[in-house]
């Protein structure tokens, strides 16, 4: 192996791809970090994964495979067992002539070969896969909906018809091979896979619903066994320190869990329902959140005027959009940005998300009755430079945030309103006066979520009818005509779906004279019509387009933009 990993390198050099000086760093690369020669040559940056796998192809003589565009028969691709797959980093493609055709990451591993061969019963044929493609098709392939319904099956046997023995089962931690156990493991596993945002378990009549938020739409999987919801809900509440005598009210608890590689947070809530109680779980990745403001999709232009804003001595900035929108994902990466050794950060949260170096972040806690106003007017004694507070929910929270502001400080927020222009006479409804508002307020940037078009298997599209009209009403035909309308297929790496990931869609209205003159006037008409001047081709809708037009997302996807706003 070490020998064809030096012939490789010098292949490489021969091929005029890499000199001889990259190569010997990249050898003393490999040799302190244990990788692969191509691993090392790509971590310096002296050659791209697209190159260097091209290469590595043509000296194989073996297919380069794009897992993105390959179909794969998810059924048939279990044949071999995950562990062989995660561990030798290769995926069953299909069969050819009798033969399994088996994509890998390293085709240069003999004993990969070997074992995968055995498991198989055959001799196979390789091909060579990107390694990171390769991680998420594994993810798709071996999903667990299986195995959660083989733990389900073992908890309700184990208990039968009695809800009161699966309750006493979950709750005895003496027996870590419980199935209740294994079962939300399983389910935790999951989700981690697909990347859900949220796990919601809600008992039927007959049945167990759980569904998965992924991209923002819910994934359901039925599990005929009514009987185990109890006993799962009462080792989640064990999970999260709650009160598990209580089933009548609503409870709210949050713990942390590590699968595989990941740290999540998760966030719990339980209601009352009909047939027992809903739970609810945010799963906040603590391990691999990159919250940067580059990488949530904020357009170039709105990306330089809002680091501008960020830079203002005082004011209030605020962040709009409804409940998952990533309001908070945005404020964190402002905050980042503004993270020196030399400012004093502080913010109040409910609840705090993610957990950010050098930043003061206080917990709201209603029952101590320590409320977001009331840790505010505490925060001003802390001598801060800077506050988040992580929603104006009522009057009380927007004033004292708005004097805060007025006496010198950066405040950031959110607050719940459908675009940019509506968010300054929002206030003024929640009784902070127009003078004031006019007085402090710096900039709003009103934010959606869209699904991305997956780019495994992204084509062009041909509009129906109500997409052509709608385009029709908003935009010029012109426009239109140019338009690179695509859509998603479905495939393997997407589950189908067409979508894999979001990105974010931007409005930032900064306010003018204008818009200040009259809010000290209250005239809502006059402000109103200022924003559109200043918005004019730079709304929420206008920002969808642009996306649509690079074959980012759908025209359904702005459709349903514009309908909220």
């Amino acid at each position: 192996m070490q020998q064809k990993k030096i012939r490789l390198g010098e292949l490489l050099v021969k091929s005029n791809i890499i000199d001889e000086k990259q190569l010997e760093q990249a050898i003393a690369h490999q040799k302190s970090t244990g990788e692969r020669l191509g691993d090392a040559l790509m971590a310096l940056g002296y050659i791209s994964e697209k190159t260097f796998l091209s290469f590595l192809s043509e000296q194989l003589n073996i297919p380069l495979i794009d897992l993105k565009k390959y179909n794969i028969d998810l059924e048939k691709a279990r044949d071999l067992p995950e562990a062989y797959a995660r561990n030798y980093h290769a995926v069953l493609l299909s069969q050819r002539q009798g033969k399994p055709f088996v994509g890998m990451a390293d085709p240069l591993d003999i004993t990969a070969t070997d074992e995968i061969s055995k498991v198989l019963g055959r001799p196979i044929e390789t091909a060579l896969v990107s390694p990171a493609g390769l991680n998420h098709i594994l993810d798709a392939i071996y999903r667990r909906t299986q195995e959660i319904a083989d733990y389900a099956e073992a908890l309700q046997q184990e208990v039968g018809e009695d809800s009161l023995l699966a309750e006493l089962d979950a709750e005895d931690d003496t027996e870590t091979s419980a199935p209740v156990i294994k079962l939300l493991q399983s389910m935790f596993e999951d989700a981690i896979q697909v990347g859900a945002s949220d796990i919601h378990i809600e008992p039927d009549e007959h049945s167990l619903r759980l569904r998965l938020r992924v991209d923002g739409v819910l994934q359901e999987h039925i599990i005929k066994k009514k009987n185990i919801a109890s006993a799962i809900a009462l080792k989640l509440k064990l999970m999260a320190n709650l009160n598990i005598a209580e089933r009548r009210l609503p409870q709210d608890g949050r713990f942390n869990i590590k699968i595989s590689e990941h740290v999540v947070d998760i966030r719990l809530s339980t209601m009352p329902i009909k047939y027992g109680e809903s739970i609810v779980m945010r799963l906040l990745d603590q391990s691999g959140s990159d919250i940067g403001l580059e990488n949530i999709g904020m357009p170039e232009d709105t990306l330089k005027r809002f680091r501008s804003l960020l830079k203002e001595p005082h004011g209030v900035i605020l962040v709009t959009g409804p409940t998952g929108s990533g309001k908070s994902t945005t404020l964190y990466g402002g905050l980042q940005e503004l993270d020196t050794p030399g400012i004093n950060i502080i913010s109040i949260e409910d609840p705090i998300e993610y957990q950010l170096p050098r930043i003061n972040q206080v917990q709201v806690n209603e029952k101590l009755e320590l409320t977001f106003a009331r840790v505010l007017r505490t925060t001003l004694r802390q001598d801060p430079d800077i506050i988040m507070v992580g929603e104006m929910r009522d009057e009380e929270t927007a004033v004292i945030a708005m004097r805060a502001a007025l006496t010198g400080h950066l405040v950031l927020s959110t607050l719940h309103t459908n675009d940019s222009a509506s968010t300054a006479l929002r206030l003024i409804d929640m009784g902070v006066e127009g003078f004031f508002v006019a007085a402090v307020l710096r900039g709003v940037l009103a934010q959606r979520l869209v699904r991305k078009i997956c780019t495994g298997c992204s084509t062009k599209y041909q509009l129906t009818e109500h997409e052509k009209a709608w385009l029709d009403g908003i935009a010029s035909p012109t426009v239109i005509e140019k338009a690179n309308v695509r859509h998603g297929a479905g495939c393997t790496y997407c589950n189908n779906t067409g979508y894999k990931g979001r990105i974010g869609v931007f409005e930032l209205l900064e306010l003018d004279a204008s818009m200040m003159e009259a809010l000290r006037k209250d005239d809502p008409s006059a402000f109103y019509k200022a924003a559109e001047i200043a918005l004019k081709g730079q709304l929420l809708v206008d920002n969808g387009l642009a996306l649509v037009n690079e074959g980012v997302t759908t025209v359904d996807e702005i459709i349903k933009i514009s309908g909220e706003t």
